[in-house]
């Protein structure tokens, strides 16, 4: 048999030519219809009194009743989508009709964006690079997070609000899942037990199964040593459970440093990599209950040896519990030896490093700064100094500046924080608000100077100053990690979105309308049958328009 796969191209041609010859005289066609109808209409107009039939049967039977109904009931739906829209805009950030139109209405329509410039933004040295997703915006670990049993518990006590988010507990759930228990091959009975308690959303179903596991823990080492009975008299814990009583369970600061005690001293027992995690995680907390305690000075101590004991885990930026310490005694000279050593360009930033380096600055000109009297002389090289690592910071992270200020008002802050967002924030004022207020105007020259970092970069999604542009992920990931009754600060600032413009004036004009209808009847019945002559024409000539393309 011939195969005739790809055989002819010439006739193949030809046959896409007289397609396409068809579709091109087709459209000329219609076009050439349409004219010939419109010009009909034109001259029957008058031979055939299409204007008096259209008024007499339709227009000249409704009354100014109707037209307030109409316009009314216009106005209230558009009312009605007005708040659901803005509602959805403060809540979600962004709007609803747009939304839905952007997800379902443009793949149908066909509509892509384009690739050639999607995804790309502009780094400092001005190179083309891949902008990053939500998914790449990383939640971190918030250094000082608070106690959950002495204070967050507390404070839901009081306010009967929520601090925490169940996004954020379920991280802080996997962060010790992955730190305290290892590899799950390697588990022991009590530690399949802390995994799951860890993973309980019911705090008092956690704290039961910490006790379950430490009786756990007892009962196999008495069935394993019973007949050893000098054994028996060193029995090991489970470390993790007391730690999650110390988190959980204990109600006050000394309560959890007495579980925090406890654990510390029980060993690894043969399970080194384990024991070492959990060291570091207890002796931070103990350096931490130390601070809130008052041993301010025993807490730096701890947490120096820890950095020198462990110093491969700079991930666990210990060093910024470390410069909140420091800030405490007023040891501005060691504050300013640990910026050193970590505000490196090499080395990732946080709010902290920036400003507590901007506050150590402030320091040395705010006391005698006066901005008439640098707008008459100019800034001094200390004072351009101090504002231009106010803007660093600021750039940095833009919604700090509202809290220190306190425009906005402070909440407690998340178990996790998104670098660069809102969350961040949230969590660096709530500890270093009290060292701003303790320097003699370094608020006041905040307060002078930190706006004026937008007009260096004014376009701060596409292009930054001394870092990469601002992520646009941070808002999503905020609103995962504040709680529903804080509202999340945006930046840059979203305008309005054109939908709820639309439907306000939608509604403010159709409103408009009912009332003059309702106030002067006939003379908006005469306007109505005006503007409504054209329309209803208008909309006579696309029914008609349809029909011939159909």
């Amino acid at each position: 048999m011939e195969d005739t796969t790809g055989s002819n191209p010439q006739s193949l041609g030809f046959t896409e030519k007289l397609k396409s010859w068809l579709s091109w005289s087709w459209t000329y066609v219609c076009f050439i219809w349409f004219g010939m109808v419109l010009i009909m209409i034109y001259v029957l107009w008058s031979p055939l009194k299409l204007q008096e039939t259209l008024t007499s049967v339709f227009l000249n039977t409704l009354t100014p009743k109707f037209y307030v109904a109409l316009t009314g009931t216009s106005s209230l739906i558009s009312g009605l989508i007005l708040i659901f829209e803005w509602w959805y805009f403060r809540k979600y950030g962004t709007s609803f009709i747009e939304q839905v139109s952007v997800s379902h209405l443009r793949p149908l329509l066909g509509g892509v964006e384009s690739s050639s410039t999607a995804g790309l933004f502009s780094s400092v040295n001005g190179e083309a690079e891949p902008r990053p997703s939500v998914s790449e915006c990383k939640v971190w670990r918030n250094p000082l997070n608070l106690f959950r049993g002495a204070e967050y518990n507390r404070y839901t006590w009081v306010t009967g609000k929520e601090p925490l988010t169940y996004y954020d507990m379920n991280l802080s759930a996997q962060d010790h899942q992955t730190f305290f228990t290892g590899d799950t091959q390697q588990l022991r009975p009590e530690d399949a037990v802390m995994q799951k308690a860890w993973r309980e959303r019911n705090p008092q179903a956690r704290i039961r199964a910490a006790y379950q596991a430490i009786e756990m823990n007892h009962e196999y080492w008495i069935g394993s040593y019973l007949h050893i009975p000098f054994i028996l008299l060193f029995i090991p814990e489970c470390a993790a459970a007391y730690v999650l009583l110390a988190e959980e369970e204990a109600t006050t600061i000394t309560e959890a440093e007495r579980l925090f005690k406890k654990a510390l001293s029980i060993g690894g027992y043969n399970r080194p990599y384990l024991y070492i995690n959990l060291l570091v995680y207890i002796k931070r907390r103990l350096a931490m209950c130390a601070r809130k305690l008052g041993r301010i000075k025993e807490a730096v101590k701890m947490m120096r040896d820890l950095m020198k004991e462990f110093p491969l885990l700079g991930m666990l930026n210990i060093h910024e519990n470390l410069l909140e310490a420091l800030l405490e005694l007023q040891a501005y000279a060691d504050v300013q030896a640990v910026l050193a050593k970590y505000d490196d360009i090499s080395l990732p930033k946080s709010a902290t490093i920036c400003y507590t380096s901007a506050l150590l600055k402030a320091r040395a000109v705010s006391d005698k700064f006066s901005p008439e009297a640098a707008s008459r002389r100019g800034l001094s090289t200390a004072e351009m100094n101090a504002v231009e690592a106010i803007h660093r910071a600021v750039e940095f992270n833009p919604h700090v500046p509202k809290y220190l200020l306190e425009m906005k008002s402070l909440i407690l802050p998340p178990e996790h924080i998104l670098k660069r967002g809102d969350s961040e924030a949230v969590a660096y004022a709530f500890f270093h608000l009290q060292h701003w207020k303790r320097a003699e105007g370094a608020l006041n020259l905040l307060h002078c100077t930190w706006e004026g970092t937008f007009r260096i970069i004014p376009y701060p999604l596409e292009k930054g100053h001394l870092f990469y542009p601002y992520p646009g992920c941070t808002e999503t990931a905020d609103r995962e990690l504040l709680p529903s009754f804080h509202e999340v600060s945006v930046y840059p600032k979203k305008e309005l979105p054109f939908f709820i413009l639309f439907t306000a004036g939608l509604c403010s004009f159709t409103a408009m309308l009912a009332m003059l209808t309702h106030q002067f009847p006939e003379l908006m019945g005469v306007f109505a049958k005006a503007v409504s002559t054209p329309l209803f024409m208008a909309s006579l000539f696309i029914r008609v328009c349809l029909y011939i393309d159909s």
